[in-house]
């Protein structure tokens, strides 16, 4: 492991703006799915992305949101929106369908924290705790599995974003910590069955994001690293050196 609302139609924001060749920073021109997109980490990362010329299809729940933040990045290669929820099946198939034949990139960033303020575990709504594992767990296998032709053909990259609360016992973390610990193992599997495919789970660490607020409602949190300090640099870097996957 590295450390560091409604379904909407699929459209560019913008054309492709080159020939499919190198872009100005090394990078080739390659295809990338960024979820939890709108915001955050996932926002951040598809900026960088686009500068380093990818082509981007980015996914988030909220529709404003995202088309926001997608208007925002750099570079000319082709951005596709698409709003919607990953627990979706139907959700899940339009963007497969949006990313065609070939599939570079993959990273998962879409997650729920659950209830604010965290509860004890003792405590935990069950069906609040339910809807965690769906979003963080199984939804995130299940878009893979949709991706998976499309990552085959492209010998892609599977970046899978967890949190040091899946193997530190953090009071009120027990929910979310579990889902992760969980999606760690899921995909700590999907790697030894994948040989072909580099799939990587990468922990940002503490980082200045809303969902980090969330998790601590009340206090300062402006100590904390922006993501393009922490995880952006290390998810560039598994870009760069595409090593053996863990």
């Amino acid at each position: 492991m590295t450390a560091a609302p409604g379904q909407g139609d699929a459209g560019p924001v913008r054309g492709h703006g080159g020939d499919g060749g190198e872009a100005a920073s090394g990078f080739p021109t390659r295809k990338a799915v960024v979820t939890g997109a709108s915001r955050g980490l996932g926002s951040t990362l598809a900026g960088f992305l686009a500068g380093a010329g990818y082509d981007l299809v980015v996914t988030a729940r909220g529709r404003a949101a995202l088309e926001a933040a997608a208007a925002t990045l750099p570079g000319e290669g082709d951005v596709r929106t698409l709003a919607g929820d990953v627990t979706d099946p139907a959700h899940r198939k339009a963007l497969a369908e949006a990313v065609g034949d070939s599939l570079d990139l993959l990273v998962l960033n879409a997650s729920a924290l659950g209830p604010s303020p965290l509860p004890r575990l003792v405590e935990v709504d069950v069906d609040a705790l339910r809807q965690v594992l769906e979003v963080n767990v199984v939804a995130q296998l299940a878009l893979t599995q949709a991706l998976l032709p499309a990552l085959t053909r492209g010998r892609g990259l599977v970046v899978a974003v967890t949190s040091d609360a899946a193997v530190e016992p953090y009071e009120g973390w027990g929910g979310y910590g579990s889902s992760k610990a969980a999606l760690e193992q899921v995909f700590a599997v999907l790697a030894a069955e994948r040989p072909d495919l580099r799939v990587h789970r990468v922990d940002p660490g503490d980082m200045r994001t809303r969902m980090h607020q969330e998790a601590f409602p009340g206090e300062d949190i402006s100590d904390r690293p922006l993501p393009e300090e922490v995880a952006v640099p290390a998810i560039l870097d598994l870009l760069a050196r595409r090593p053996p996957s863990g």
